[in-house]
């Protein structure tokens, strides 16, 4: 796993990506023990309650689903 986007890459929108599924990956891990960041998830419009740490990640990687809770 790359921590940060390689500099030596002319593409930000590959960057961007390859950054995302990184902090999708985090979130993921973080949201697996913090029933308070399923909780803003959930207010995100992300699916996750109830999600394995791979099915979080999976869904962070893509665009909201749901409507937005405030």
């Amino acid at each position: 796993m790359t921590a940060f986007p390689d500099s030596q890459n002319d593409d930000p929108a590959e960057d961007l990506e390859r950054m995302n599924a990184v902090l999708a990956e985090w979130a993921a891990r973080s949201a697996a023990d913090s029933a308070t960041l399923i909780d803003r998830f959930e207010d995100l419009g992300y699916a996750v309650r109830g999600k394995s740490e791979d099915e979080i990640a999976e869904i962070l990687r893509q665009p909201p689903t749901g409507p937005r809770r405030t």
